[in-house]
């Protein structure tokens, strides 16, 4: 990794297992408007993209109904499903070597960035990070795009061949590739490895320790 001075960080389904809680809290939304899913594949593909495009993606709602489901969910997600996650096997050491290397490690996420402190707090994680972006519960910054633009200016990081953006979802290798980033795939998060592949990211790593290992 000695090229890259930047390592970006996803952290739904790559930095924590943070799918119980977003689901729950999609399947508490879904209750208010007679839905009841079952189907476990329907939910998980919440975990990652911003949700109200997930909302008017999976049952149709309006743009105006997919925001208010939104706001629905944090309901259930801001006083429980926040606290129904676990730290992946082994982040913690990985982060720690990067450190070690001197890299300066950031968070890179459509979570609300509130929402990302609050969890890495939860697992001693906040205190490897330099720099911690999420979107805005106002849904003025929300895409993933949006969110690697506001990471990149606001650390005035204008060299993209010292940036490595890691993810589990295409969106996470889009983004990147629309700044120019390399990128890796984290196969053991919640997007499916046909999604990923289709994406074509420049690394690939099946577990956390394969991060260290994979470029």
């Amino acid at each position: 990794m000695s090229k890259f001075k930047y390592i970006l960080f996803d952290l739904d389904g790559t930095l924590i297992e943070s799918g119980k809680g977003i689901m729950n809290a999609v399947k508490y939304a879904l209750k208010k408007y007679g839905i009841d899913e079952t189907n476990e594949a329907v939910l998980r593909s919440f975990v990652g993209p911003p949700l109200n495009q997930q909302f008017a993606k999976c049952y149709g709602f309006s743009a105006e109904k997919s925001l208010e489901a939104v706001l629905v969910f944090r309901e259930y997600y801001e006083t429980k499903g926040i606290l129904e996650n676990e730290m992946y096997t082994g982040i913690d050491k990985v982060l720690q070597q990067l450190k070690n290397q001197g890299k300066y490690l950031m968070v890179a996420t459509s979570k609300p960035e509130k929402f990302a402190h609050n969890i890495l707090a939860q697992h001693d994680l906040e205190k490897y990070f330099d720099f911690i972006g999420g979107s805005l519960t106002d849904g003025s910054r929300i895409t993933k795009i949006q969110v690697l633009d506001y990471v990149l200016k606001t650390n005035k990081i204008e060299n993209t061949d010292e940036v490595l953006m890691i993810g589990d979802t295409k969106f996470d290798i889009l983004g990147a590739k629309n700044f120019d980033l390399k990128s890796m795939a984290v196969t053991y998060g919640y997007g499916t490895e046909k999604e990923l592949m289709e994406a074509k990211p420049d690394f690939t790593a099946g577990s956390p320790k394969e991060i260290l290992q994979g470029i």
